[in-house]
């Protein structure tokens, strides 16, 4: 697998990043990072800020092919390697990066670059509203719609710590790494395909927090998304 490396300097944290205007669904800002990689600290940096935001769902997917060039990142799985592939397939790119942002599904950018996160935030937020997804006890309905495709129902799980984490090998070897909403589970409930519907939720997992997203097929738009 071919990796393309992102440069240290493509990142500043500013402002924008911070600011929250009110919206009506939570946008939707994945991470894609490992611990091997010397330019994904200051992302990571960027995605945590992002944790605080009511109106962001901020996940932090660690992927694997870092794994083999001298640290294996504790918290990497080939799923989420397979997710970040499904986004690149989607958009038409032949290889994966880090550090990478997918921001509602739709925009790839260097996940180091706050203002330009920022701003992406921002034009995703003007996008139309898709369907309100209503969690009730355990299960989550959609309500009928016309997709222009079948949608994909997932249920992730994240820990919504700050994680230090010591790296002891590699190119961030020696430094101590803070990691929050770190994404444990990935799992598609069903699909959507614009009747109205209800899928049942599995049982909550002591010390992570969920969310419910509905995205076109694999690797497509966020077309709407809820915290459990």
């Amino acid at each position: 697998m071919r990796i393309f490396l992102l440069p240290l300097w493509a990142f500043c944290l500013a402002s924008p990043v911070f600011a929250a205007p009110p919206q009506r669904q939570p946008v939707v800002v994945e991470l894609f990072q490992s611990q091997g990689c010397s330019s994904c600290p200051p992302a990571d940096a960027v995605l945590n800020a992002l944790a605080a935001r009511p109106d962001v769902i901020a996940l932090n997917f660690a992927v694997t092919y870092w794994d083999q060039l001298g640290w294996k990142d504790t918290f990497a799985k080939p799923a989420f390697t397979a997710r970040q592939w499904d986004y690149a397939r989607r958009g038409g790119r032949s290889t994966v990066s880090t550090p990478q942002m997918i921001v509602g599904g739709r925009t790839a950018i260097v996940g180091s670059r706050a203002p330009e996160v920022a701003a992406v935030i921002a034009r995703a937020q003007a996008e139309p509203s898709g369907p309100v997804l209503r969690i009730d006890g355990a299960s989550v309905a959609i309500p009928a719609g016309k997709p222009a495709t079948a949608a994909t129902v997932w249920l992730v799980r994240y820990d919504p710590r700050t994680i230090e984490v010591p790296i002891r090998a590699g190119e961030n070897g020696g430094r101590t790494l803070p990691h929050r909403n770190i994404v444990r589970t990935l799992t598609a409930l069903g699909t959507w395909t614009g009747t109205a519907v209800r899928f049942a939720l599995p049982p909550a997992v002591a010390g992570t927090n969920a969310a419910v997203l509905l995205q076109a097929g694999r690797g497509g738009p966020i077309i709407a998304a809820r915290r459990v």
